[in-house]
């Protein structure tokens, strides 16, 4: 394992104005927030992560999981802490994100690498491996707004998950089509696993976490609580979250 991490967080802080409404939003621009309440998402988070890594995230919603990913993937960025991510991210967060409706499944194959920041030959190289992953048939030359939602998410998969990244960060995207391809994504993913990928998968099926990450880290109210093995990780977060027994009045 290299000494240094491919993702650090050091004590990071994420906070967010809750507004009232949108006149409420447009009147804290001129008081610079005073009065807003705020919101803290994650709360002094620090961990590493080493290269080749497959790390679950779990944590109830609202625990700050997005939040984590959203800054690995450069979408925010913290309040205060620092936050080091060295390596191309791929994410299977928003799978549409950036498609173009009017333009067919193959010219936003090459759209969304281009976003992604990959050239022409880069992504011709990989082109074939996302069509054929995909598996979309002749709809690959139609317009992706005759596509069904279904549809579109795997298309998504297919071009996030082979553009070669050095990170893959996954938020419960294996839901995407039938049973066989939700088996063909995580074969996917385990072999990228076995080819040194670091992985991030957040999910609440601790089968699933079981399947893919040897480490977990469990975050609550914002905070890391746990931090190691997958294992004792699913029963620290099932000792925390459960429903505390109800006891009758007298």
């Amino acid at each position: 394992m290299n000494d240094n991490p491919i993702i650090e967080f050091k004590d990071v802080t994420k906070e967010y104005f809750l507004y009232k409404d949108s006149k409420a939003r447009f009147k804290a621009i001129f008081t610079n927030n005073k009065g807003v309440q705020r919101h803290i998402a994650l709360n002094g988070v620090s961990f590493k992560i080493y290269a080749g890594e497959s790390v679950g995230i779990m944590g109830k919603n609202g625990a700050g999981k997005s939040t984590l990913l959203k800054m690995i993937t450069g979408v925010s960025f913290p309040t205060s802490g620092d936050i080091t991510v060295n390596g191309k991210v791929a994410a299977l967060l928003e799978l549409t994100a950036g498609f173009s409706p009017e333009m067919t499944g193959r010219e936003n194959i090459y759209l969304k690498g281009y976003i992604l920041g990959l050239n022409d030959k880069e992504v011709s190289k990989i082109e074939q491996n996302i069509v054929d992953f995909a598996d979309l048939g002749e709809y690959l030359d139609q317009p992706v707004k005759t596509y069904s939602s279904g549809m579109k998410m795997r298309l998504g998969f297919a071009i996030n998950i082979n553009i070669n990244p050095d990170i893959l960060v996954i938020d419960e995207a294996l839901s995407v089509g039938d049973a066989e391809f939700k088996k063909k994504c995580k074969n996917k993913i385990k072999e990228l696993i076995a080819k040194g990928i670091t992985v991030l998968y957040v999910s609440h099926s601790a089968d699933s976490l079981r399947e893919i990450c040897t480490r977990t880290i469990f975050l609550m109210n914002g905070k890391v609580v746990f931090d190691g093995s997958t294992e004792e990780g699913i029963k620290v977060y099932n000792e925390k979250t459960k429903a505390k027994p109800k006891t009758n009045k007298k």
